[in-house]
């Protein structure tokens, strides 16, 4: 439901004390106002510049710009058979005054009499205790697709500017999760450039909005599963489940993987790939910018952060070393903060119904409690074993070619590398201009540096998760070998 349909309700049902959240206040105020003619319903308007507006009235009859003269003058306005409905605006900035929450109290209270609404319209939900069992919260929803395509509309006015067809869903999947000035902006922008509205300007105005939120981050890359060797079968799994046709079926949408491994292995390249495979913008949430000095304002910000990939479906949401991510899930230490946190992203993953496809990595399963890989949270668990020596070898190919690296030389023993160590070995082969082999012996893989984890996360994984490189549940090879010393490279005889 809208923002004018839930108000009306709530208003006939005599709330009289209702709390809007909304970044756009001049959009909401055009809506409230035209409910409140259809309604015939008396309206006034405050704000800390203006003070008090009451339409049909002049500025000199107005109330100065006091807060408190606003929340006692909605009585005036009061009828024996009308409503009268006062929007406060920013009104959250005021909460902090105990005269403030106890005249909105008393108001709140008295309204059920003479029918009067109180009305905060604020971009944040701040309400004191004492007030909180009185309000009833409102999201004012960000604009739709059909919105957006008319406020694009409304811009391109000349031919030729507006594109059809499936460049114009591009473009609206594009401007999803926008507010209406921000959409105005970014379809402005892209008319001075290009004379045309297309997704370029658009993304970067998104990318900006997020940049600003300090929550969220958008990853938009050129390229894509050809630049990642080997993980077949995870691969396969996804583009399978996000292109179906089907998908856009509610009941068969796909919820999203979590990926299990030891550090190096490609999981978070596969994240920023996946979405450019399937033609969707990747967002990554940094849980640690989520945390707030304020009692509340963790939770709050996630609620914000979960809202906004909501808003920006169809997307990919990816969480990168999740078991670090929330820390302290006992409690100790945080208040209890980092616990629920995490609640509010288990509810989540479960209940959310817009078309998000969740990837969460992890290289500590041990820290990760056991509901949160229940059934219909994700569609798999996969397991992203050390390389093969088929799927090292197309990764060798990849980096020697992305180094310029002469194909000549003897490759270094590569035995229990991950696909990082094997393009750290290429990359400092090139920055030292040195050979392959001697690059290497400046490598030491993780399966070596931490042998025990390692074994011991491919020992959980055995019969309990897909494996990434092969159809089917994963099975282990035999044990790492359990020696900490440094592996040895033999040296080629024609270098020193």
């Amino acid at each position: 439901m809208n923002l004018c349909t839930r108000l009306n309700e709530y208003v006939r049902a005599c709330f009289t004390g209702i709390w809007i959240e909304s970044h756009e206040h001049h959009d909401a105020l055009t809506e409230i106002a035209g409910l409140c003619r259809d309604q015939q319903w008396q309206l006034a308007t405050w704000d800390i510049e203006t003070g008090l507006t009451i339409p049909g009235q002049s500025e000199t009859d107005n109330v100065s710009s006091d807060p408190l003269a606003a929340i006692r003058a909605i009585n005036t306005l009061a009828t024996p058979d009308g409503t009268a409905v006062l929007v406060l605006q920013n009104f959250h900035r005021f909460m902090q005054s105990a005269e403030i929450v106890q005249a909105l109290s008393r108001q709140i209270i008295a309204g059920k009499q003479n029918r009067t609404i109180v009305v905060v319209l604020s971009p944040v939900v701040q309400i004191p205790t004492e007030l909180e069992k009185m309000f009833v919260v409102i999201e004012h929803d960000l604009p739709s697709r059909e919105q957006l395509a008319e406020i694009a509309r409304g811009i391109a006015v000349e031919a030729d500017e507006l594109p059809e067809g499936p460049e114009l869903e591009t473009v609206l999947d594009a401007a999803v999760g926008l507010t209406r000035m921000e959409a105005e902006n970014a379809f402005s922008l892209s008319l001075v450039r290009e004379d045309r509205i297309t997704a370029d300007a658009v993304w970067e105005i998104k990318t900006q909005t997020l940049k600003k939120s300090g929550l969220l981050s958008l990853h938009r890359g050129t390229e894509d599963f050809s630049s990642l060797g080997g993980l077949s079968a995870l691969k396969a799994f996804c583009k399978r489940a996000m292109l179906h046709p089907s998908r856009g079926n509610p009941l068969k949408r796909p919820r999203g993987v979590l990926l299990l491994s030891p550090p190096g292995c490609g999981k978070s390249q596969f994240c920023k790939l996946l979405g450019n495979e399937v033609g969707r913008p990747v967002l990554t949430l940094e849980v640690g910018s989520l945390m707030g000095s304020l009692v509340g304002q963790s939770e709050e910000r996630t609620r914000q952060a979960l809202r906004v990939i909501d808003a920006m479906a169809p997307c990919v949401a990816m969480i990168d070393e999740v078991e670090k991510a929330f820390a302290g899930l006992n409690g100790n230490g945080d208040s209890g903060v980092s616990s629920r946190m995490f609640g509010q992203f288990l509810s989540w993953l479960n209940d959310h119904e817009s078309d998000v496809f969740v990837v969460c990595t992890a290289n500590d399963v041990s820290k990760l409690p056991p509901e949160f890989g229940r059934s219909e949270r994700f569609d798999g668990i996969f397991f992203l074993d050390l390389p093969s020596r088929e799927e090292k070898d197309a990764i060798w190919n990849l980096y020697l070619d992305l180094f310029e690296i002469d194909r000549d030389q003897r490759l270094p023993n590569d035995t229990n590398w991950t696909g990082a160590e094997v393009k750290a070995c290429c990359r400092l082969s090139a920055l030292l201009d040195v050979p392959l082999l001697q690059a290497a012996q400046n490598v030491v893989p993780v399966a070596v540096t931490s042998a025990e984890s390692v074994e011991r996360l491919r020992s959980w994984a055995n019969g309990r998760c897909l494996s990434a490189n092969e159809p089917g549940i994963y099975r282990g090879p035999g044990d790492l070998p359990k020696s900490k010393s440094r592996r040895r490279v033999s040296r080629d005889p024609s270098h020193n």
